[in-house]
């Protein structure tokens, strides 16, 4: 279960899930309800039927929440015909998700909400499914043959829930080698290589544009916060403040060393470049300068409550003009976290906020990605979102989506029974 952010410095709490497997009164009633509101998402009362079915499945105790076995416990299900139409029949997905992003926006909007954008693993034992490779799969912490999703999460007072997905696609797959493997996928002619930075832009975009889903707050993980498009695209948007984790060689000065422009000739051309003043000093890695801070620096704060007591670590803050092929660039905040131990394992974060920013805000921020994981978590092990079976490229968006769509449900139902009810979620199939 997601800890407890605790707000005693500094904002809000993310509320903790609680979800017990027995039956309840008119839940069945409820998710017919639900269901309602995307019924003109589909051209025939079939497919809406089928969405139905697929989610009574993943709320069912089923041991394997995939297809066949959904299909078969389910009323008036049929294998064949929802393996069609999760993989094959035609959805309006944009138009599904702009009404979800609605839902979520009334449950869980607020004008600080925070995105998340974190990715996950799904393990696969051949070669044939969309996308798949040998490639670091973070749920079991290796490299593993796996497909890996890109996704964006909301964190709010009230609550979390994903927002969004992409399948990240291995460059090879684009490669003549692979061109019969992207044919049984049914993999869209107009879709080309994305790295993982750019897929996370990408749903980032679309959330903007879309506006719907208020925000102030971006978190990421290393990989997305050392890359500078997606660094440039947040920054695009007047008013929001990321947090980011950086690896441990960012190099960085504490102060704006002066440079100076240097005339050289190429090719017979009078060029000029920026350079160093040879007085100057070359940037020093983020992880020299922490082991460098004197312990009068450090600030030991309560991050979460743990189940073994409350989890706590130290934080320092500074600032700093970030280095760019050993260039000053731009000034930034460089929050350095630490274990509390002799041997101590530090992380480093990279902030935009204000030059005024405390040093709460920035703790209150390391403990928010808890609730991506927990979105993982939940949807993996109480929805079957890590079951599937499907092999193509609309039907892994499909299943994605239902599973999405199937975690926000149990949120609403706890908010709307009130913040200290308890989910009792089983559907009689």
């Amino acid at each position: 279960m997601l800890p407890e952010i605790r707000n005693q410095e500094y904002l809000f709490s993310v509320p903790k899930f609680t979800i017990t497997k027995e039956d309840v009164k008119d839940l069945t009633h409820e998710l017919k309800g639900f269901h309602e509101v995307f019924s003109d998402c589909f051209h025939r009362s079939e497919s809406r039927g089928h969405f139905f079915r697929y989610m009574v499945g993943q709320f069912s105790e089923l041991e394997r929440k995939s297809i066949e076995p959904i299909a078969l416990k389910v009323e008036d299900g049929q294998v064949r015909t929802m393996q069609r139409f999760i993989s094959d029949a035609e959805w309006a997905d944009d138009k599904i998700l702009n009404k979800y992003h609605s839902l979520v926006n009334e449950d869980l909007g607020t004008a600080d909400g925070v995105l998340i954008f974190d990715e996950s693993g799904f393990i696969k034992k051949g070669n044939d499914s969309i996308g798949v490779s040998k490639q670091y799969c973070g749920s079991i912490g290796k490299v593993e043959n796996c497909q890996v999703g890109v996704f964006a999460a909301y964190a709010s007072p009230y609550g979390y829930a994903l927002l969004d997905k992409r399948l990240f696609i291995p460059e090879k797959w684009f490669s003549d080698d692979y061109k019969l493997r992207r044919t049984k996928c049914n993999l869209p002619e107009n879709i080309e290589f994305k790295t993982k930075p750019q897929l996370a832009i990408d749903m980032l975009n679309s959330i903007i544009e879309e506006e719907i889903i208020p925000f102030k707050y971006v978190l990421a993980d290393s990989l997305y916060g050392s890359s500078p498009q997606f660094i440039e695209a947040v920054e695009s948007r007047v008013g929001v403040t990321y947090f980011v984790e950086a690896p441990s060689d960012t190099r960085c000065w504490l102060k704006r060393p002066i440079t100076r422009e240097k005339k050289y000739k190429y090719k017979g051309e009078i060029r000029s470049k920026t350079v160093l003043e040879k007085t100057e000093k070359k940037p020093i890695a983020v992880s020299t300068l922490a082991a460098n801070i004197n312990d009068f620096f450090w600030y030991r704060r309560k991050v979460s409550e743990g189940t073994k007591g409350p989890i706590e670590y130290e934080f320092t803050k500074r600032r700093i003009i970030l280095s760019h092929r050993y260039l000053p660039q731009k000034s930034l905040w460089l929050i350095i976290r630490r274990t509390i131990s002799d041997q101590p394992v530090y992380k480093y974060y990279l902030s935009n906020a204000s030059t005024s920013a405390r040093l709460s805000l920035f703790v209150w921020l390391s403990g928010l990605r808890w609730a991506i994981e927990q979105c993982f978590e939940e949807t993996k092990s109480e929805l079957g979102m890590d079951h599937y079976e499907v092999r193509k490229y609309t039907g892994w968006h499909h299943h994605m989506l239902v599973s999405m769509l199937a975690h926000f449900f149990l949120w609403h139902i706890k908010i709307r029974l009130g913040k200290k009810s308890t989910i009792y979620y089983t559907i009689a199939a």
